[in-house]
């Protein structure tokens, strides 16, 4: 279904399923390989600016909100440069209560996979051990989840798919203008276990739906 969706360049590769990944691990990034054809690359979840003195600074750069990526310096260049993105078909928010903050899942009603606008970087250490992170790019939510969270991933409309990714596109605005509010009128949230505040934490029941916190479970 990702080859179908993002229309990738054929690949023996297997991509397992994961329901709780955290800052610092990898996700599926989709973005133009050498030979111009859309490619499947697992990234470091965290962007490193090639600048960067500390590989340290990617656990503060794990979104990126998309009003300042033209003039934030850890974005700008990876923006006009190294667009990717993340491929999903779903993800978390946590909306505050009284009771401490509940998860909710948050997908297409058919499970159809999705991407988030993202940036990758390349850094190389002293040791010239190169090392490949990325961000996801953020917007307000939609108002269908405003009531969740103020903010969401990007989505990226397929038909933008093209032009986001295409390296030869350099201009911000332009880019950004593509961008708009993203596709989110399929998505659906439900709440979820707070057991996927717990990284060490996978699995399919991560997403199965909950009571919400403080509320009676449907079997009492």
């Amino acid at each position: 279904m990702l080859a179908e969706q993002f229309e990738l360049a054929p690949w023996a590769g297997e991509l397992a399923p994961r329901y709780n990944i955290a800052p610092g691990q990898a996700v599926a990034v989709v973005r133009v390989g050498a030979e111009g054809a859309r490619v499947l690359d697992s990234l470091r979840w965290g962007l490193v600016p090639a600048w960067a003195k500390d590989p340290a600074i990617g656990h503060r750069l794990i979104n990126a909100r998309v009003e300042t990526l033209p003039v934030k310096p850890a974005y700008r260049d990876a923006l006009r440069r190294r667009r990717c993105l993340i491929a999903a078909d779903g993800f978390y928010e946590w909306q505050r209560r009284e009771r401490g903050k509940q998860p909710y899942w948050i997908a297409r009603a058919d499970r159809r996979p999705f991407g988030f606008a993202g940036l990758w970087e390349s850094w190389s250490d002293a040791r010239d051990e190169r090392l490949e992170t990325c961000t996801i790019v953020t917007t307000a939510a939609s108002p269908a989840l405003r009531s969740i969270h103020e903010r969401m991933p990007l989505i990226v409309a397929p038909e933008h798919y093209g032009r986001w990714l295409d390296p030869a596109r350099a201009d911000a605005r332009a880019l950004l203008a593509l961008l708009g509010a993203g596709e989110c009128s399929e998505l659906r949230a439900r709440a979820v276990s707070a057991a996927v505040n717990n990284p060490r934490r996978e699995g399919p029941a991560l997403i199965e739906p909950q009571a919400r916190t403080g509320e009676p479970s449907s079997s009492d």
